[in-house]
């Protein structure tokens, strides 16, 4: 063997080695990866990280049913970028506390809104969002729902895009 083709050897398994601690490293499920997720993410770690998910329609859990069907819908999993699903508008609900002062001035305190979206696959998820889209965004219309974590990002339907 000559001394050139030595050279290519070592030069292609280091590359090999190389692309196998890669592989192992930023694969789906590594801890490596986890860590690294929490250092590049723009919110840091939070305890909100996973998404809240509910029934789909129709699945509450009467007489008939078994538990079973009621825990075999996946919930969502960790997931650091925006997520984009084709889902209907089902529910609004918010909560503010409205404080009325002795002047007639009326404001609003610790308001919370939130849409209730059922995605294709027929399960529903909960997203935060700010008072403008939610008084924007009409019922039973479907659209592209992009989010991330349980927040809004945009709902683009037919007529309209509106962001959160």
């Amino acid at each position: 063997m000559t001394e050139q083709l030595k050279n290519l050897l070592i030069l292609l398994a280091g590359i090999v080695v190389i692309l196998i601690v890669v592989i192992i490293l930023f694969s789906g499920k590594s801890s490596f990866k986890r860590i690294m997720d929490v250092f590049l993410n723009e919110e840091g770690a939070d305890e909100n990280y996973v998404l809240r998910r509910t029934k789909p329609a129709g699945g509450e859990n009467t007489v008939g049913s078994s538990a079973k069907s009621v825990s075999a819908e996946p919930a969502q999993k960790k997931v650091s970028g925006p997520v984009v699903e084709m889902a209907t508008l089902i529910r609004k609900t918010d909560d503010r506390m409205r404080i009325i002062e002795s002047t007639g001035q009326v404001k609003l305190v610790d308001e919370y809104y939130e849409l209730v979206f059922m995605t294709r696959k027929g399960q529903q998820v909960t997203i935060e969002c700010s008072a403008e889209a939610y008084e924007k965004i009409p019922f039973n219309q479907q659209g592209s729902l992009t989010y991330k974590k349980n927040m809004l990002v945009k709902f683009k339907y037919y007529e309209d895009t509106i962001y959160n």
